[in-house]
């Protein structure tokens, strides 16, 4: 057996798992934006992302829509349907205990679940699109994969640049820091949860994009991406960006080199596990304050 460091294939497990931190950083950012926003956590984030990727598939299998343009679109949809959610469902219930949040996306998930069962069946869609892999001495890398993970860095940069170079960015982070001064400085509040959440919707559809190039699509497909998801957030910081860029790379880390040294499975077992002892060493996250 070769030393792992010297071993090509073990430094091919180390790439594949920084390109899967990338797209968990991408799917932790709007949800982490709507959290560091409106105090509220999605737990149907992951549901829509699963629209988006049926949108993307139905463009492009079905109507013969451009790719692009195709998930040009599923974006915009995921950027309504944030909206929607937000202005239909979570506004009315938005100063209320935050167990009431949960149940009430909660709800919205199973919701979204069985619409999606009812109305496309439990059948696996693939969109049947490769782009082969990039050979690198012995190692072989999807490019695909690398695709995702450069959207995803170009996303995160973007994001940035937008809340600090930008007036709504500005008034974005200026909500988040203090929501009850904001108001007495001509910024309201309800314009500016509305379009983080069209902001946070954008972002998952953009996952979803992403996403719809590397797996099958079925009603289900959330439930893969969504707690992982949900606890890259927890232990970065929930609403901290940086610290869920962080965790995501952690965790595509334990799960990759999981799969490399046992079973992929165990990977999952690993990276579950030291999420549970990170949050007795530091409930707060990473980089959380501690309240």
């Amino acid at each position: 057996m070769e030393f792992p460091l010297t071993d090509p294939f073990f430094w091919e497990t180390v790439i594949q798992g920084l390109l899967f931190g990338g797209v968990l950083a991408l799917l932790s950012l709007g949800l982490n934006i709507i959290f560091g926003v409106i105090d509220v956590v999605w737990i149907c984030y992951a549901e829509l992302i699963m629209l988006g990727m049926y949108t993307i598939y139905f463009l492009y299998s079905d109507y013969g829509v451009p790719l692009p343009l195709a998930m040009g679109a599923g974006i915009l949809v995921v950027a309504l349907l944030g909206a929607a959610l937000h202005h239909f469902i979570i506004r009315p219930i938005l100063h209320t205990e935050p167990i009431n949040q949960l149940l009430v996306t909660g709800g919205v998930l199973f919701f979204l679940q069985g619409f999606a069962t009812l109305a496309f069946s439990v059948e696996f869609r693939n969109l049947g699109v490769s782009f082969g892999s990039i050979e690198a001495g012995d190692m072989y890398i999807p490019t695909t994969r690398l695709l995702a993970f450069i959207v995803s860095l170009v996303a995160v940069v973007g994001l940035w640049l937008f809340l600090k170079r930008t007036y709504l960015g500005t008034a974005i982070r200026a909500i988040s820091q203090d929501r009850d001064v904001m108001p007495l400085m001509g910024v309201s509040p309800r314009k500016i949860y509305l379009v983080t959440s069209a902001l946070g919707g954008g972002l998952a559809g953009l996952g979803a994009c992403l996403l719809v190039l590397l797996y099958d699509i079925h009603p289900a497909i959330g439930l893969t991406f969504g707690p992982i998801t949900f606890m890259v957030c927890v232990m970065g910081g929930l609403g901290n960006m940086i610290g869920g860029f962080i965790a995501a790379f952690i965790f595509a880390e334990f799960i990759a080199l999981g799969g490399f040294y046992a079973e992929i499975e165990w990977g999952y077992v690993i990276a579950f596990a030291f999420f549970i002892v990170m949050m007795f060493i530091r409930p707060q996250g990473i980089l959380g304050s501690k309240s």
